[in-house]
């Protein structure tokens, strides 16, 4: 530790005094002046990066997206007074993630009243009126519940869909750049051992060119770490939506169908 504080000190003297050289600090210069394997390093940051903020502005324009959409399908949901009339709306708000718990919950309502129809009709013939229709009855509220949880499930995995990325880089990206920046330091110190000189003009540009992989780890993982805690609570609280979805749809279908 005291070596590589050191090293910063002089990194930043090197810095201060750049006037007197007339080549300033440049963090063009330092790349391009940086090994092969510091140059490997630099670029695997890049890409991480590069990913990472792609994913997050999608994920965010998505987000917002299914969060208009919802709203929207909540209104429409709650507005009406048969099922048939809120699927009728489903197509243009595909984007919220209730659509699919709703679309699955009433695919299964719609299978279990087709299946009981047949007992239905029989009963009618044998002792009702001409007139009269029996009620419709779902044969498994359970069945139904189970419809909503996998479609739940299958949404979870849709809104989570490339979001670990940003953990992953996260987690990984400043020990890449550490790896650089030890790679780097080791090169300094075997270029003070072939020339025996400790000149602040040899020791300086290694130890900055080394320091620069540290940096770009750093600039890779702190925006990845914001925005994976941003879009997890984001995504919690979708979770928590299709939770009280699912329970208000089960409430009217128990109240209807049973």
């Amino acid at each position: 530790m005291r070596t590589l504080g050191g090293s910063l000190l002089l990194a930043l003297q090197v810095q201060g005094g750049g006037s007197d050289s007339g080549l300033g600090f440049s963090v063009v210069n330092l790349v391009a002046r940086s090994s092969p394997v510091s140059k490997i390093v630099l670029l695997i940051l890049g890409v991480f990066s590069i990913v990472s903020w792609g994913i997050i502005l999608y994920k965010i324009w998505a987000f917002r997206r299914a969060d208009r959409q919802t709203r929207s399908f909540l209104d429409v949901f709650r507005r009406s007074n048969k099922f048939s009339e809120v699927q009728a709306v489903c197509r243009t708000l595909q984007e919220s993630p209730l659509v699919g718990v709703f679309q699955a919950g009433y695919a299964e309502i719609t299978a279990q009243l087709r299946h009981g129809a047949p007992a239905g009709e029989q009963a009618g013939a044998a002792g009702q009126p001409s007139g009269a229709s029996p009620r419709p009855t779902l044969k498994s509220l359970p069945a139904l519940d189970r419809a909503l949880l996998r479609a739940a499930s299958v949404e979870m995995n849709k809104l989570e869909e490339h979001v670990s990325f940003l953990a992953t880089t996260a987690s990984i990206s400043p020990f890449i750049g550490l790896f650089g920046t030890v790679w780097g330091i080791m090169s300094a110190f075997e270029g003070i051992g072939q020339t025996g000189s400790t000149n602040l003009g040899i020791v300086a540009p290694g130890i900055s060119e080394a320091l620069i992989a540290t940096a770009a780890g750093l600039f890779a993982a702190i925006p990845a770490v914001y925005f994976y805690n941003h879009l997890t609570n984001r995504t919690k609280l979708f979770a928590s939506q299709m939770d009280d979805f699912s329970l208000e749809f089960l409430n009217i279908a128990e109240r209807n169908f049973t």
